[in-house]
């Protein structure tokens, strides 16, 4: 329902203007209809087992039904737990979102599955041993909020915003199913109209795109609700300094790995097992769209925390048609590229608009003094080892390993030759600049 976004948004801006006062009737207003929303879904889930067939065609019956049962009973704690998560991120702290979704419950699923493979294997008990993480998730989530909210009390009683929340939260509560989509998309395509075989390459490719993005999405997290708590105080200037030297280091840094999967596609695609090399081109693409998307920061971001979500809404709706549209007409005949395609379109149209949106609306540039030794530096002093070994030995395990060490060894030297026109302490020293008791 958007309703975690907008907590960054709002905390982080109440923080600012009053110190944390506000923030008991953010969560009144924010989770009470969540809660509804979820316990809604999970009474529909409860009440359809033909819903079950339909989701869980190759179980018996009975066994699809239990486990659509199980899930939905998860869906309101887990719904809660992700919205709290957003009030926590909204005090400037990334750690209990990472902590809890990143490392917490992916490593307690893996400790409670593989007892369960090797000793009693089930569809239930794996089914279990995933949703339980999510419970200790949400305690997790409720203790660092409180603790949060005990560090920042405020004063006063500011009035209800529940009008304005909303206003921001439903637009992106949409888009962000638009986001949700443009994953998926291209598996469902290739599943219908395309081949199994085809759909499993193309998921491994979204993998690895996933894979190279995490940077962004590390520094996303800790950016957010710093440039919505400047933009609160009048400081724009600040807000746009943050964004253009957190844009330099996502492009630093995530630019080679795409470089990386450009250069060596098969070879990366052979570590998922044998045929997984048809997806060479496939990723190819993609990984040529994700250097628009890297290259262009968190312009999305930005976009959310000056309150535009109707902004952000247009333009995902907007990659969405053009990913749905061309996906149609290119899979078809193209299979797993027709699909690279159709994502990587949406990639350049949603960041694209974004970024011009970011910059010619509100202000934000991107392209720098910096930026620009952060693309020579994160593009050049890789792309020429990575491809020249890649002439040398063709897409090779051997042409792979020693492209990248001697990319590595460029990119460090470079880096530290560079460190001040990059601004290394700049970067972290504005990320320190969040007012008392904020922490990464």
């Amino acid at each position: 329902m958007g309703a975690d976004t907008a907590l960054v948004r709002f905390v982080s801006r109440d923080l600012e203007l009053n110190g944390g006062a506000g923030v008991p009737g953010l969560l009144r207003i924010s989770v009470l209809p969540t809660l509804l929303a979820s316990a809604t879904g999970t009474a529909v889930l409860l009440c359809s087992p033909g819903l079950a067939g339909l989701l869980l065609p190759e179980l018996d019956p009975g066994q699809a039904a239990a486990l659509i049962r199980l899930f939905a009973v998860f869906l309101p704690v887990t719904t809660v737990a992700l919205v709290l998560l957003g009030a926590t991120r909204g005090y400037g702290s990334v750690v209990p979102f990472v902590g809890v979704e990143q490392i917490g419950k992916p490593a307690l699923r893996v400790l409670l599955a593989v007892p369960l493979v090797l000793l009693a294997p089930s569809v239930a008990g794996l089914s279990v041993a995933w949703l339980a993480p999510g419970v200790l998730g949400a305690v997790a989530a409720c203790v660092s909020l409180r603790r949060s909210r005990r560090r920042h009390p405020g004063s006063g009683q500011p009035p209800s915003r529940a009008r304005e929340f909303w206003a921001f939260a439903g637009p992106r509560a949409v888009s962000s199913v638009f986001d949700i989509t443009a994953v998926w998309i291209g598996v469902i395509l290739l599943s219908v109209l395309g081949t199994g075989t085809d759909a499993g390459i193309y998921t491994a490719i979204g993998r690895l795109v996933t894979a190279g993005s995490l940077l962004q999405l590390a520094i996303r997290l800790a950016v957010a609700p710093q440039i919505s708590r400047l933009l609160a105080g009048d400081d724009a200037h600040g807000a746009r300094r943050l964004h253009a030297l957190s844009t330099r280091w996502i492009a630093l840094f995530s630019w080679p790995a795409f470089l990386v999967l450009a250069a060596f596609p098969r070879t990366v695609l052979s570590l998922f097992g044998p045929g997984f090399g048809g997806g060479a081109t496939g990723l190819v693409v993609l990984a040529a769209a994700c250097l628009v998307n890297v290259g262009v920061g968190n312009a999305q971001t930005v976009i959310l925390m000056a309150g535009r979500s109707v902004w952000n809404l247009v333009v995902a709706g907007g990659a969405f048609v053009v990913q749905l549209g061309s996906g149609i007409w290119l899979v078809p005949r193209y299979g797993v590229l027709g699909a690279a395609v159709s994502w990587g379109l949406a990639i350049v149209v949603d960041n694209g608009a974004s970024a011009l949106l970011a910059r010619y609306r509100l202000g934000f540039r991107t392209v720098d003094r910096g930026y620009l030794y952060a693309a020579v530096v994160g593009a050049v002093t890789v792309a020429l080892p990575v491809f020249a070994l890649r002439t040398l030995f063709g897409d090779t395990v051997p042409g792979a390993l020693l492209g990248i060490v001697l990319a590595i060894g460029a990119f460090c030297a470079a880096v530290w030759r560079y460190r001040l026109p990059l601004g290394v302490g700049e970067f972290f020293g504005a990320l320190r600049k969040r007012g008392p008791g904020n922490s990464l």
